[in-house]
């Protein structure tokens, strides 16, 4: 299987939270197991005013759902880089898998974007 490096992005993030955020990315699916390394997310302020953002990761099996980040400070107009340098490995089992989630105080006013490499 070939790794691929990969980019998605979200526009107008809502305010929903936690599991029932707005899904960035979710592994893909296959007959095995699939896994994929985010290598970056951004978050970026659209809006006039600051706001606070939040990134999930709704795990695969059920349980053990995670924020990666949560009610972080972004300047109107400002980005925010969550992973800074570190790495995070996503996953699944074929049926059911990862999905990283982000969320803002304000409707409307986020954009997210997250780096991987994907099918590793």
């Amino acid at each position: 299987m070939a790794n691929d490096f990969k980019r998605f992005t979200k526009a107008n993030i809502t305010t929903s939270t936690g599991a029932s955020a707005d899904a960035l990315y979710t592994v893909a699916s296959s007959g095995s197991a699939m896994a994929s390394i985010v290598i970056g997310i951004t978050i970026a302020n659209t809006s006039s005013s600051g706001v606070l953002a939040s990134v999930f990761l709704d795990n695969y099996d059920g349980t053990n759902d995670v924020y990666i980040a949560k009610d972080v400070s972004i300047p109107a107009g400002s980005s925010l880089e969550i992973m800074q340098g570190n790495k995070l490995v996503v996953e699944g089992n074929g049926t059911n898998n990862d999905v990283i989630r982000v969320s803002s105080n304000t409707s409307n006013s986020v954009d997210a974007t997250i780096s991987l490499l994907e099918d590793v």
